[in-house]
């Protein structure tokens, strides 16, 4: 009984990685590559087949841009915190040129509504 909770963490896990990673449209060789892991063993830990080790943890949580407790399904955020924790990462993403016309963007609206009140 124990190996099917442990099991299913791991699952769980995965899927949350991969839901992650799909987000932000990075693929599987992508994240190894910048991880130092085979693209295969991605797959495995994506799939709750295999467990990582913590430096692999922590390097999945950096390479994602995502909290550590949100991979782990522990929550202590708001749904608006997590809308721009992920917001932010997918701004991050983006090349430079574009982060910059992004942010202006969002001064100009935010400053727009606050005229507004």
């Amino acid at each position: 009984m124990g190996n099917r909770a442990g099991s299913q963490d791991l699952i769980e896990l995965g899927n949350r990685i991969r839901d992650r990673r799909n987000e932000i449209s990075m693929s599987q060789e992508k994240v190894a590559e910048q991880a130092g892991i085979s693209a295969n063993t991605v797959s495995r830990i994506e799939g709750g087949q295999s467990a990582m080790s913590i430096e692999i943890f922590i390097k999945m949580v950096q390479i994602l841009g995502v909290d550590a407790n949100e991979l782990l399904g522990v929550s202590g955020q708001t749904k608006e915190d997590g809308q721009c924790r992920k917001m932010f990462c997918r701004i991050r993403h983006l090349k430079q040129s574009e982060q910059t016309v992004v942010l202006q963007t969002m001064e100009a609206l935010v400053d727009g509504l606050r005229q507004c009140r």
